[in-house]
Formats: structure tokens, C-alpha cells, sequence
């Protein structure tokens, strides 16, 4: 008689599978996240190189309602914690979504495409897939912790190792709640957006909190595993304790990921999709393109004119907050232009929405790549439906939400500032065409390369690592031109506008979409 395997067997098969398959895609995200903190001090020390200076700077930060919503509040005038506090919650935050993906990729992604019934056919154990995706999410936050650690053991080892453990704590967390929603989810899609809502939510919790009560003390940021990663008090102080709060979270998740994933069947869900009859007019290949990312549109776009008004409204207090330091005046100058202080920083805040909005562009172009690897393009193609007019309708949705996205991005800032809207618009709307050009990147990808198509979120990346953290590190002009956000004019400010590169930019975006199209036309699907 033959024996059935264990629930874990085939788990260490699984899980080099999966450390193969992300032996790109993980080493980036492990040294962007790193890199991102680990910078921080040699950049905080060229701004403030006195302990007088950081005293000073930490106090005004701590006085500064809307900058503790954005970083939180300052626990001490050393520059590790200076450096825990500027890039502690945005490193935990990177570490998160670092996470979720893996876990959903290799968990529900791979049901939803079907390659998990294959290999279920061979000894692999109910629970190993859930294992295998688990255990690369370790192995990637666990390189996160260890490269955070060493780097910043000169401002001390204490204060290094709390931090390290509190990103890397952060990132099992939401593995393990990315390990629940791929229970309660039917498709990939829903099980990452559920997970990114979760992450959102946790964000708006510290922000609320921080930005009513000084201290990390309010019972809002504790509610929020953001809000913990500051109350750990890295380099001020470590609260050890706080860890067991991580500790604790990860062990809940996981064993209700494990109870949900014993008690379904394979390609199942507790939460099922909703199903029809489908309400509205579904006669064209882009009315059923924007029935299926309509909901991820909303959510961005809510997102946008809300963070919008938030910064918008920290434009003045940034400006006073800066004051007389050259060296922070040199870098947000460096990101938003040479016109006054408040613009410089308004057009920083409008690139950093056209970067984030690039993120955008690139996932809804990449749906065509899902529905494609699904098998869900296959049937509307073999009917009265051609490739590009499929492909369109996607493309549609991707280029005009990005823009719709922009514009909500604008009047949020316009609202926020209380200052001229017409603007505070035009100043975001000017990303744009950068933000078509990665889009269409993807769009190209997809069409001539589709193994290859995930190395547009590659390219939207570091084009978000370089227009945020690059002019922070002093890099050449030469290495920031490398993103084409580095060629739009910074609006709002005094200069003219040269419409050169934005047409330029435009015209690179059409001839890459182009050039995409006409290779899905020419190749064979799913291939």
C-alpha cells in the first residue's frame, strides 16, 4: 500500500524552486532595502554635523505635527537615530511589500496558473508549498537584517541589531498575513491588494498617531506594526520587548495560515469571486479591461488625492523646518529646482507621485502578462477579438489612470497648500510622460519578451531609488539621468518650461508601445 507523504515533504525541492525563480528579483529588493537605511547616516552627518545641529533639528522634527505623521517622532540627536527615524518605518515598509510578493507568488500565484497541481501530482506534502514560501520570505529578511546590521554596527551594535530585527520582523509579519489572504483569496491579485491594504492601513495608523501625540505614545501607532518598528527606539534607548510583539504576530499569522491552507481544497478559497451575471456593458475588449481593474484604479487614485492634501500641507512647515541648513536646502533643491524653498519642495513632492504613479503604470500594463499566463486571454482571442484591440483596452486603462491618478495627485496638493491649484496640477501632470515611457517599457516587454517582463518592475524601481534617495547621496548628474524623471522640468517654479523633453519623452513612450504591439502580434501566445 502505498504511503501517502508527509504534509511537509518536498518543502526544501519547493523551496530552492522558489530561490531559483527569485534569484533576481530578491537580491535587488534585499539590497535596495538595505541600502536605503544604510545610507542614511553618511547623509544625515553632510546635513547636520554637529550634536548640536541634530539636538536642534530633532527638536523642531518632534515640534512638526506633519512630519511625525511622515517619519514619526525622533528619540534621540545620534545619527543612528537619526537614521532610524528618517528610514526605519520606509525600510519596514520596502521589507513588507518585499514579502508579501514572495509569499503570494509562490503560494496562491502558483494554484491560480495551475503549476502547483503539477507538482502536488509528485510526493510534495499539503503544506509545503505554504512552507517553501514562507522559508524564502525568511531567507530574504533575514539578508535584509543581516546587511542593516552590519552596516550601521559603527553608530552601535545594540542600536543596529533592534533595527535590523524590527525590518526584518516587519517583513515576516506581512509574509504571514500575505500567507492568510492566499487562504481567503481565489486569485493572486486579490491576495496582494488584500495584504497592500493591510500594509496601508498600518501606514495611516502611525500617521494618525504620531501626528496627535508625541512620543510613539499613542494607542493608534500601537495599533499599527509600523508604529511598533519606531517604539522599538533603535539607537535611543532599545526596547527589546517590543520585538515580542513581532515574535508574537508572525507565530498567530502562520498558524492560521497553516489551519486555513489544511482545510481547503487545492485552487480553492473561503472567499470565492463573486459570481455573475456581470452588471454593465462588457461589448468591447476595453470596457472588460477596465471592469477588471477599475477597483485597483480607485484605490490609487484615493490614495493619491489623500496623500496629495497631506503633503500639500506640509509644504510651508518643511520650509520653516529647514531653515538656514545649506546642506538639506542643497538637497531638496537638488530634487525640486532652484526656485523658492516651498516650490523646491511641491516639485519634489510631484516627482515622488510621478515615481509612485510609474509603480502603477507598470502593474496595470502587467495584468495583460496575468491574463495571459492564466489562459483567460486564450477564449476572447479565439473569438471576433484581435491582439492589439485586447491589449489596447489594458494599455487604455494603464496610461489614462496613470493620469487621472496624477490630476487627483495635484488638486490634493493644491487643497493642501491652499496656494494656486492651476500650479500645484500642472506640476504633477509634468511626470507623465516619463511615467508613459516605464509603462510602455512594460508594454515592450511584454510583447517581444514576456519571460521577461517582471524586469519592468526592476526598471520602476530604480528610477524611484534614484530621483528619491540619489540626490541624498550625492550621486552624479550623469547616474540620476540614467531615470527619465531626471529630464522634466521641475514645476512649480521660476524657470520656463521646455517642452522639448516632454515631447521627446512622449514620442519615446509611443514608439516603445508600438514596437510592443506589433511583437505580441507577431508572436505566439503564452510563449
Amino acid at each position: 500500500m502505498k504511503r501517502r507523504p508527509s504534509g511537509f515533504a518536498g518543502t526544501g525541492a519547493l523551496l530552492r524552486l522558489a530561490l531559483r525563480r527569485d534569484r533576481v528579483m530578491m537580491p535587488v529588493w534585499i539590497l535596495v532595502t538595505a541600502l536605503l537605511v544604510v545610507s542614511m547616516p553618511g547623509s544625515l552627518g553632510s546635513v547636520y554635523a554637529t550634536t548640536a545641529e541634530r539636538s536642534e533639528a530633532a527638536a523642531s522634527m518632534n515640534a512638526n505635527g506633519s512630519l511625525r505623521a511622515l517619519y514619526g517622532p525622533v528619540f534621540g540627536d545620534s545619527l543612528g537615530a537619526l537614521t532610524a527615524w528618517r528610514a526605519g518605518v520606509f525600510g519596514a515598509v520596502l521589507a513588507a511589500v518585499m514579502s508579501l510578493i514572495i509569499v503570494v507568488r509562490h503560494t496562491r500565484e502558483e494554484e491560480e496558473t495551475g503549476r502547483q497541481e503539477l507538482l502536488s501530482a509528485a510526493m510534495v506534502g499539503r503544506r509545503a508549498p505554504l512552507t517553501a514560501a514562507l522559508l524564502a520570505a525568511l531567507v530574504a529578511n533575514t539578508g535584509v537584517g543581516l546587511l542593516v546590521a552590519a552596516g550601521l554596527a559603527g553608530q552601535g551594535a545594540t542600536g543596529a541589531a533592534a533595527l535590523a530585527l524590527a525590518l526584518a520582523g516587519t517583513g515576516m509579519l506581512f509574509a504571514g498575513a500575505a500567507a492568510v489572504a492566499a487562504q481567503l483569496t481565489e486569485s493572486a491579485r486579490a491576495a496582494k491588494g488584500c495584504t497592500a491594504a493591510l500594509l496601508g492601513a498600518a501606514f495611516v495608523l502611525k500617521a494618525a498617531g504620531d501626528a496627535g501625540t508625541a512620543g510613539g505614545a499613542s494607542a493608534l501607532t500601537w495599533a499599527s506594526p509600523l508604529g511598533w518598528v519606531e517604539n522599538v527606539r533603535a539607537f535611543a534607548g532599545e526596547r527589546r520587548w517590543v520585538l515580542l510583539l513581532f515574535a508574537a504576530a508572525v507565530v498567530v499569522l502562520v498558524t492560521a495560515g497553516y489551519l486555513l491552507a489544511g482545510r481547503r481544497d487545492l485552487g480553492m478559497s473561503f472567499l470565492p469571486s463573486r459570481p455573475g451575471p456581470a452588471e454593465g456593458r462588457l461589448g468591447t475588449a476595453g470596457a472588460l479591461a477596465w471592469r477588471l481593474q477599475r477597483g485597483t484604479l480607485a484605490g490609487w487614485s484615493a490614495g493619491f488625492l489623500v496623500a496629495g492634501a497631506v503633503f500639500g500641507g506640509m509644504a510651508d512647515g518643511a520650509a520653516e523646518l529647514v531653515g538656514g541648513n545649506d546642506r538639506t536646502r542643497e538637497i531638496i533643491e537638488r530634487m525640486g529646482g532652484q526656485g523658492g524653498l516651498t516650490d523646491a519642495f511641491l516639485a519634489t513632492m510631484a516627482g515622488l507621485f510621478g515615481m509612485v504613479a510609474a509603480l502603477y503604470a507598470v502593474s496595470a500594463v502587467l495584468r495583460l502578462s496575468g491574463e495571459e499566463s492564466a489562459q483567460r486571454a486564450e477564449p476572447l482571442l479565439a473569438n471576433a477579438v484581435g491582439r492589439l484591440r485586447w491589449a489596447g483596452g489594458h494599455l487604455a486603462v494603464a496610461f489614462a489612470g496613470s493620469a487621472l491618478m496624477l490630476l487627483l495627485a495635484g488638486l490634493g496638493l493644491g487643497l493642501g497648500h491652499g496656494g494656486e491649484m492651476r500650479a500645484t496640477v500642472a506640476a504633477t501632470l509634468a511626470q507623465l510622460p516619463a511615467v508613459w515611457v516605464i509603462g510602455a517599457l512594460a508594454a515592450l516587454l511584454h510583447g517581444a519578451a514576456p519571460a521577461y517582463a517582471a524586469a519592468a518592475w526592476a526598471v520602476a524601481g530604480s528610477a524611484l531609488a534614484l530621483g528619491w534617495i540619489g540626490p541624498a547621496l550625492n550621486l552624479p548628474q550623469a547616474a540620476l539621468n540614467l531615470s527619465p524623471f531626471a529630464h522634466l522640468p521641475r514645476l512649480p517654479g521660476a524657470e520656463p518650461v521646455s517642452w522639448v523633453p516632454l515631447l521627446a519623452l512622449t514620442a519615446l513612450a509611443a514608439a516603445l508601445t508600438a514596437t510592443g504591439l506589433a511583437a505580441l502580434r507577431r508572436r505566439d501566445m503564452t510563449a
